[in-house]
């Protein structure tokens, strides 16, 4: 199945549960793999369900390709702790590549756990031999990036070397969701950075880098990660050559649906009460038309 979008058909190979709603308003067709099938999200004190395996994952896959629906111009895919998960979602989205050259893989979210205590000593290679060199858009906070490339951001200019560091290891887009950098807005502000890598028709090479400062929110929640790649995929299929307007279209949508959920979390919990995980799942549905049409509240900068 297909579905024309700016006169261009397209279709996204999805393996994670909140990665279907954005690119499906946004026009695009959808086959989607729950890479778990959870009772509800983990943000919450108790959950069950089932975990996908590698085998079942290409017992999937093999009765798409049966009956020759395997034809992608994206694919997107969420965490995993399972280096054999892992290496068969790589697997598949070769073969995707040798049958369409110009398929995007966006490899979203985060790529490890937030402490390095955590990080599974099996995860990493695979994610950093594998995943990266496969793919053309991935989304690292600053631990991750620095964790993939061992080099240390203090600087701006630290974070744009590790860019490119990454650039070098496969990806044609890297855009750091968050640092410690110190904001020019003030200490209630995370920096974020972003890099493109662009060839022209003459085979001429150049980078786009853009630097975006984006409110802290005191609040946790679960599936912005997910929200955020799926908004930069589908921005970056509008703007292929404009990172700045893809990212602040992005993060614009970030906004309105976190302010949107918050201010209805607190509605819920009452004055003086902190907002419990059922009454902090994201607003996606009441978001609808900030996603098709954002208004820009989230401007980026572009850095040399």
């Amino acid at each position: 199945m297909r579905v024309s979008v700016t006169t261009t058909l397209h279709e996204a190979f999805n393996i994670s549960h909140y990665l279907c709603f954005v690119p499906q308003v946004l026009g695009f067709e959808v086959d989607s793999i729950n890479s778990v099938q959870f009772s509800n999200h983990t943000g919450y004190s108790h959950w069950k369900g089932q975990v996908l395996t590698a085998d079942e994952l290409h017992v999937l896959y093999e009765g798409i390709k049966l009956n020759n629906v395997h034809h992608y111009d994206y694919v997107l895919t969420g965490y995993t702790r399972d280096t054999s998960f892992l290496e068969m979602v790589v697997d598949i989205v070769q073969e995707l590549k040798r049958a369409n050259p110009s398929l995007v893989y966006d490899k979203s979210t985060h790529f490890f756990p937030s402490s390095p205590q955590y990080v599974p000593q099996n995860l990493y290679p695979v994610y950093k031999n594998k995943v990266v060199p496969v793919a053309d858009i991935i989304t690292p906070n600053q631990f991750e990036a620095e964790l993939l490339t061992g080099k240390t951001i203090n600087t701006e200019k630290d974070a744009v070397e590790v860019m490119d560091l990454l650039h070098a290891m496969g990806p044609d887009t890297v855009v750091i969701t968050s640092s410690d950098l110190p904001p020019r807005l003030g200490d209630r502000f995370l920096v974020s950075l972003g890099s493109q890598r662009h060839v022209h028709p003459d085979g001429s090479r150049t980078t786009e880098r853009v630097r975006i400062e984006v409110p802290k929110v005191d609040a946790v929640f679960v599936g912005t990660g997910d929200l955020f790649a799926a908004m930069l995929l589908a921005w970056t299929h509008h703007y292929p050559n404009d990172l700045k307007t893809a990212c602040e279209k992005t993060f614009s949508v970030m906004h309105h649906v976190i302010q949107r959920t918050i201010s209805h979390a607190h509605d819920l919990a009452g004055p003086g009460r902190r907002p419990s995980p059922p009454q902090l799942e994201l607003r996606m549905v009441q978001s609808k038309a900030d996603i098709e049409d954002p208004a820009i509240v989230t401007e980026a900068t572009l850095i040399s």
